[in-house]
Order: C-alpha cells, then sequence, then structure tokens
C-alpha cells in the first residue's frame, strides 16, 4: 500500500480509499512514519465520507485503517495551501512527498 501511495505523490494522482466512516478521494501530500511507527497520510480530502463532518480539508490517516485503496487517472496541480513539507506528525522519517522546489521549477520553464 504503501508504494501505491508514494506512487500517487509522485505523480500527483488523486486516490479513491475506505477509510472509517467510508469511500474518500483525497489529494495525497506526505507519506512518513509517526512517533510509534505507524504509516501516516497527509491529504487533502476532496469528496466524500468524514467522521469530523469536514468532507473537504486536511487529513491525516493512518495507513493501517484504510481498508481499500484505488489511484486514479484523475491529477491534481500542486500543493494546497497550507502544505507544510516535512510534516511534524511524521517524526520518524518522511517516506515520500510533494516536492515544493521541483513543483515551482517546471512551473517556471
Amino acid at each position: 500500500m504503501h508504494a501505491l501511495l508514494a506512487t500517487a505523490i509522485l505523480r500527483q494522482a488523486k486516490v479513491s480509499l475506505w477509510y472509517d466512516p467510508g469511500t474518500r478521494v483525497i489529494e495525497p501530500h506526505a507519506l512518513g512514519y509517526g512517533s510509534d511507527g505507524q504509516i501516516l497520510l497527509r491529504a487533502f480530502q476532496t469528496d466524500g465520507a468524514s467522521m469530523s463532518g469536514e468532507h473537504i480539508h486536511w487529513k491525516l490517516f493512518r495507513v493501517d485503517r484504510i481498508r481499500t485503496i484505488q489511484l486514479t487517472d484523475t491529477p491534481f496541480y500542486g500543493p494546497r495551501p497550507g502544505y507544510k513539507m516535512n510534516d511534524k506528525a511524521m517524526t520518524r522519517g518522511i517516506i515520500a512527498q510533494l516536492d515544493l522546489a521541483r513543483m515551482y521549477k517546471s512551473s517556471a520553464d
């Protein structure tokens, strides 16, 4: 599952996943390890279910709680406002994250 999420971050592709209480569509921004070694995903949710009632908002997901996941063919363009590299929730390291320097260089070309 981590490889698929890392690929989605690299390709800037939206992901459809099932995470309690239901299906969600997200834009994955960072994947890394939390303080207890759990794998975390920082993403901007654009559609779907929400336990908090915030259906379009930043979310932090525990990857071990994702039931199903599917990479979509729908791209997203750049980071959402509020994205910060080197997510502080990922205290034990980053596996993959959007590379702001690369994105800004590409958009300037």
